[in-house]
């Protein structure tokens, strides 16, 4: 199999890094490039996942939404009404104010 030169171009403290880290893995910034578009032909995409700060919040705003939805499944509240859900949140919050004035 041939071989052909690849250039990239990044940062210089990147690159320190970089190869810092693959020295640790015992192998070359090449090698672990090779290693990378090997990865990338086998599995059809990019192996790890890529997404902007705002993404990873709002997936992560999604799982937590989710995880209280089993939680209410499991707990047989799923069907609280807003007005239900707002009178708990009503009741915890004037046993905290009356908690806090009794430790005054």
């Amino acid at each position: 199999m041939g071989q052909t030169a690849f250039t990239v171009r990044m940062d210089s403290e990147v690159k320190k890094q970089f190869d810092e880290l693959c020295k640790d893995f015992g192998m070359s910034s090449n090698t672990a490039f090779n290693v990378f578009a090997r990865a990338v032909i086998k599995k059809q995409r990019i192996p790890f996942e890529v997404e902007s700060e705002r993404e990873a919040i709002i997936r992560r705003g999604w799982e937590a939404m989710d995880k209280i939805r089993q939680q209410a499944a499991e707990n047989g509240t799923s069907e609280m009404t807003l007005d239900e859900i707002n009178e708990i949140i009503r009741e915890c919050r004037e046993e905290r104010r009356q908690k806090n004035q009794n430790n005054n």
